[in-house]
C-alpha cells in the first residue's frame, strides 16, 4: 500500500487538543476493554479480520468505519485519524504499530509490545524518529500499588533485594480460557468461517491452514503467534520489580524446568532463573520465574499459609514484598499488626499518581494536559525484551546468553533466527530505521 510508505520528520506528530479521532485495530477482546476508555471521544474507523467483530463494534460506534486491513483504513482516511489502539494477537502489534507512528499516529500497544525482540528494538527506535506518543497496555503500572512498590523500596523499607520470585499458573490448557491443545501437530485443516480473513490474520508468520485451534485466543498456545504464559503474564508480573530495581536487561536466562512439547509449541509448565548485573550501588539480582502450576517454596518467615495461584515476591534483606500477578496491592510480610501501623503511616508519596487508568494516562499527553505515560516504549520495551529472552530459553530448553549491546545470543548463534525472525512478502517494515 502507498501510503504505508510515508515518513514523518520527528516531531511532526504535535500534541492535540479537543477530541480526537481514534481507530481500533483489533475490536473486540482486549480492544473492547477500551472502549469504555474512549466514550468521550471520536471513534472512526474499526479494523478487524473478522466481520463479527467489527459489526460488534459498530452496534457501539456506529459512525465509524469498518475495515478488514489496516493498510487500507490507513490509505483511504489516514488523515482522519490521530491516534490508534492496536488489540491484536502478537505478532501483529509490530507491523500495525510502525505503518501507525510512520503516517504520525499516536499508539497504544496491548502487551507484550511486540512478538519478538528486533521488533521491540525497532519499535523503540520508530517512536523517537516520527515523534509519536506512545504506550504499551499494562495496567498495572498506571496504578498506585506500583508506586507504592518503588517508593517503599526506595525509602529502604525492604533493604537491599538480591532475590526476586515470580510466578503464574497457567498457561492452563481448557476451551474456555487462553490456551488449548489441538488433537494432533499440526492441527486438521478446517473450513475458515464466512466473514474472516484468515490471510490477514496470519499476516507477516508462516502460512498454514486455517483450525479453530488458533483461534479465537489459543493463539497464545503457539510460539509463532504469542509466547506462552511468560508472554502473557511476565510484562505483568515482572513490572513491579523491573521498575523498582532498575533491573535493566538480562545477562542470562536458563531453564530449570521445562515440560516437553510438540515444536513449536508451548510446554505445560517452566521454571526459568534470569540474571541481572549489578546497577550501580545496587546489587546483583537473581529473578526465577515460575509457571504451570510450579511455584516457590513457601518460607516461614513470610507468615503465608499458601503461595497465591500467581504472584511475586521481592526478597528484601530486611522485609519482604508480595503482589499478586499485577503490582496493583502490594502488601509487606510482616505480622499483621505491623502491617496495620505500616499501612497508617505510609512513607512519603514521591512518584505522581495516575487517574483514569493507562488509556487515560496516554489520551491526556496527547493533549497535553497530562505527562508522557509510563509505560512508553522506552520503559516497555526493555521490560518486554526481558520476557522476550525468558522466552527463547523456554522455546529450545538452554541457557541464553544475552549480547543486549550487539542483540545477540552469544552462546547460540543459531538462535539468532528468532531474535529477528523472518516474515512473509509484504509484511516487511522498519528497516530502514536501522541504516539511520
Amino acid at each position: 500500500m502507498a501510503a504505508t510508505g510515508l515518513s514523518l520528520l520527528p516531531g511532526l506528530a504535535a500534541c492535540k487538543p479537543g477530541k480526537l479521532n481514534i481507530a481500533f485495530i483489533g475490536v473486540t477482546g482486549r480492544g473492547k476493554d477500551h472502549w469504555t476508555d474512549v466514550m468521550t471521544e471520536n471513534v472512526v474507523a474499526l479494523c478487524d479480520v473478522s466481520d463479527a467483530a467489527t459489526a460488534e463494534g459498530a452496534k457501539t460506534f456506529p459512525k465509524a468505519k469498518l475495515f478488514k486491513d489496516f493498510r487500507v483504513m490507513f490509505d483511504q482516511m489516514g488523515k482522519d485519524i490521530d491516534v490508534v489502539i492496536i488489540a491484536t494477537p502478537d505478532h501483529i502489534h509490530f507491523a500495525a504499530a510502525m505503518v501507525a507512528m510512520q503516517l504520525g499516529k499516536h499508539v497504544y500497544v496491548e502487551k507484550p509490545l511486540s512478538h519478538n525482540i528486533w521488533q521491540i528494538r525497532t519499535l523503540r527506535k520508530a517512536a523517537k524518529h516520527y515523534g509519536v506518543i506512545n504506550t504499551m497496555g499494562i495496567q498495572g503500572h498506571a496504578t498506585m500499588g506500583i508506586r507504592y512498590v518503588k517508593e517503599w523500596y526506595e525509602a529502604g523499607i525492604l533493604g537491599e533485594v538480591k532475590e526476586v520470585l515470580a510466578w503464574f499458573e497457567g498457561p492452563e490448557f481448557d476451551p474456555k480460557g487462553y490456551f488449548t491443545k489441538p488433537d494432533n501437530y499440526p492441527p486438521k485443516e478446517e473450513p475458515v468461517p464466512a466473514g474472516f480473513d484468515w490471510d490477514l490474520w496470519v499476516g507477516p508468520a508462516k502460512m498454514r491452514p486455517y483450525s479453530h485451534f488458533y483461534l479465537p485466543r489459543f493463539w497464545r498456545s503457539w510460539y509463532d503467534f504469542g509466547n506462552g504464559g511468560l508472554g502473557d503474564w511476565g510484562c505483568h508480573t515482572l513490572d513491579a520489580p523491573n521498575w523498582a530495581l532498575n533491573l535493566g536487561l538480562p545477562l542470562s536466562v536458563e531453564p530449570v524446568l521445562r515440560s516437553p512439547s510438540p515444536e513449536g509449541f508451548v510446554s505445560d509448565k517452566s521454571v526459568l532463573k534470569f540474571d541481572f548485573a549489578a546497577r550501580g550501588n545496587k546489587p546483583p539480582v537473581k529473578l526465577t520465574w515460575f509457571d504451570g502450576g510450579e511455584k516457590p517454596e513457601n518460607r516461614p518467615e513470610w507468615g503465608l499459609k499458601t503461595m497465591p495461584g500467581r504472584g511475586m515476591i521481592m526478597v528484601g534483606e530486611k522485609v519482604s514484598l508480595l503482589t499478586g500477578g499485577r503490582p496493583a496491592n502490594p502488601k509487606l510480610l510482616i505480622p499483621d499488626a505491623d502491617w496495620d501501623h505500616f499501612t497508617k503511616n505510609l512513607p512519603k508519596e514521591t512518584i505522581p499518581r495516575v487517574e483514569g487508568g493507562p488509556v487515560v494516562e496516554w489520551i491526556r499527553a496527547i493533549k497535553g494536559t497530562g505527562p508522557i505515560p509510563g509505560s512508553n516504549f522506552e520503559y516497555s520495551g526493555p521490560l518486554s525484551e526481558t520476557a522476550a529472552v525468558g522466552i527463547l530459553a523456554q522455546r529450545f530448553n538452554t541457557k541464553i546468553e544475552w549480547d543486549a549491546a550487539n542483540m545477540k545470543v552469544s552462546n547460540h548463534p543459531e538462535l539468532d533466527a528468532w531474535v529477528k525472525e523472518p516474515v512473509r512478502e509484504g509484511w516487511s517494515y522498519g528497516e530502514d530505521l536501522w541504516k539511520s
